[in-house]
């Protein structure tokens, strides 16, 4: 099933043939004969299945023309329109639309239960898919965006503390584009095209939240160690350095030592670190 266009006239053309037919069973009723009397009556009904063809098509919709079960096409253009009488004519939306999903509790790919959820905005661009290849394609759209979403939350981590790779929460565009096209393969079936779709939410489930908050806490104070480390060693090596070449002071090992785990110790300390005057030699 696929949208055809289909042919449609005036609506104002049918609205005068049926004021036309009404002044004309008038006409013959006022007669007072039988045979006016039957004309008129034919008149009446002709007005009535004249006037079942005329609609109205909104601008953003679509009408599809259905004749006793067989689809004719559809109708986009918005106006007055005059069509086959007898013909069905349910309307599809062509407006863009939001659709919120619910808080989904699924797991990632190392099992950690957590929350999600996704924003979809999408459109209808194909009336016939939309209202014959589906039963309701607002509820198609629905359970396929959580089917989806399920899918991609299933291949990825939460958050890669220690590998290199696509994380939930570290690569929010990456994400939403994988889900957005895998949604739309899901939904090509009902005439939805899906424009966007990004996580509106993302968080570890209640039972876990704390320790994974622990854990990140504990990442954090590695990496910053790391860094302060690393500055230590570059600056005690600077200052030894410095000493050796301006000649202000020539150090055995010993005393390179020493001076090395003062500076560690200095830099590297939380707290202030409180300075020993030595009045004598090491030695």
């Amino acid at each position: 099933m696929q949208e055809k266009k289909t042919m449609a006239w005036n609506g104002f053309l049918g609205l005068l043939i049926v004021l036309l037919l009404f002044v004309l069973s008038g006409l013959s009723i006022a007669m007072q004969t039988p045979v006016g009397f039957a004309v008129g009556a034919l008149a009446i009904l002709a007005a009535l299945v004249v006037w079942t063809g005329l609609f109205i098509v909104q601008p953003n919709q679509a009408r599809a023309m259905v004749f006793f079960g067989n689809y004719k096409g559809s109708v986009r253009s918005p106006g007055f329109f005059w069509t086959i009488p007898f013909t069905s004519k349910p309307n599809v939306s062509l407006k863009v639309r939001n659709f919120n999903s619910k808080q989904l509790k699924v797991n990632d790919v190392v099992g950690n239960p957590i929350e999600i959820a996704a924003v979809i905005v999408f459109k209808v661009t194909d009336s016939a898919k939309a209202l014959f290849e589906v039963d309701n394609y607002m509820e198609f759209v629905e359970i396929q965006s959580e089917t989806a979403l399920r899918h991609i939350a299933s291949l990825h981590p939460y958050d890669n503390y220690d590998t290199n790779g696509t994380s939930l929460r570290g690569n929010t565009d990456e994400i939403a584009v994988e889900l957005q096209r895998d949604l739309q393969g899901r939904l090509a079936v009902a005439g939805v095209e899906v424009l966007e779709a990004r996580l509106t939410h993302l968080a570890y489930s209640p039972e876990i939240a704390g320790a994974m908050l622990q854990r990140q806490q504990a990442a954090a104070i590695v990496a910053a160690r790391e860094k302060i480390v690393e500055g230590a060693v570059g600056m005690v090596q600077m200052a030894i350095d410095k000493l050796k070449a301006d000649g202000v002071i020539d150090l055995d090992e010993e005393r390179k030592a020493a001076m090395i785990n003062n500076l560690m110790v200095a830099i590297v300390s939380e707290k202030p670190s409180q300075p020993v005057v030595n009045a004598g030699s090491i030695y």
